[in-house]
């Protein structure tokens, strides 16, 4: 192992990794999705299970700018209307019946979760995970970061070969942007406690568990973000002392 390079406890085996050559991806991290009041809160879905991931992404955030690894974040414009004789919007009657109700005890509205706050959009990224200065947003059409977007040759100019995949939800977004990803040669780690799907959540069989035995048997790695935390803690203290010496 190289002075820059890191050992990462993943599954199915350890990752050794370079932070010069990784990026950590953040994808849906909106209001519409996830935020208190937003409109899957408002139409039945219960968004506490991802709301409790926005901390350890937090954290992984900043040990990574620290360490100078890019943040890449990935988003839905949910505001816009559809244009004129174009394909129905985001919020369709069939998402809200086939998604939206799947494995929740109500329909409908949710008359309790309330109203974004005055001047806060759907499309916002919640607070705690807002971007900071020059880092990157790809705004995407679709379920995957890579369809129609110029995150591939984004990630190709920074020299990025490690993609760390954060955000909701699980089975969608992360992981159509993820098989993307090994598609055209990332290797790819998912943080299981930094990814979330509360649709469906309460099901005897969930997509996210689906979607992390994928990516451990297929597509890439499964970590904890304090894995992560823990390898790059390490290999600080490793470089200092043999500075030291």
């Amino acid at each position: 192992m190289t002075a820059m390079n890191l050992q990462l406890e993943t599954r199915p085996f350890a990752l050794e990794l370079d932070p010069r050559e990784t990026a950590v991806i953040v994808v849906d991290m909106q209001q519409g999705f996830f935020g208190r009041g937003g409109a899957w809160n408002r139409a039945g879905v219960d968004v506490t299970n991802a709301q409790a991931i926005v901390a350890p992404i937090a954290r992984v955030l900043t040990v990574a700018r620290e360490v100078g690894m890019p943040v890449i974040y990935a988003t839905m414009d949910l505001d816009a209307p559809a244009p004129a004789g174009a394909a129905p919007g985001y919020w369709t009657e069939e998402r809200s019946s086939r998604w939206v109700a799947a494995g929740e005890p109500r329909q409908g509205m949710d008359s309790d979760a309330g109203q974004l706050a005055a001047g806060v959009k759907e499309s916002d990224i919640l607070p705690e995970l807002a971007p900071r200065p020059g880092e990157t947003i790809i705004v995407k059409p679709r379920f995957s970061a890579f369809y129609d977007t110029n995150l591939h040759s984004t990630l190709t100019e920074l020299g990025v070969s490690t993609l760390i995949f954060t955000g909701g939800t699980t089975s969608i977004c992360v992981e159509s942007t993820l098989r993307d990803a090994f598609f055209r040669d990332y290797r790819c780690v998912l943080l299981a406690d930094c990814t979330a799907e509360p649709i469906g959540n309460r099901l005897p069989r969930t997509n996210r568990q689906a979607t992390l035995l994928l990516v451990e048997l297929v597509y890439g790695w499964v970590a904890e973000s304090s894995d992560l935390l823990r390898a790059l803690d390490e290999q600080s203290a490793a470089l200092h002392a043999a500075q030291a010496v």
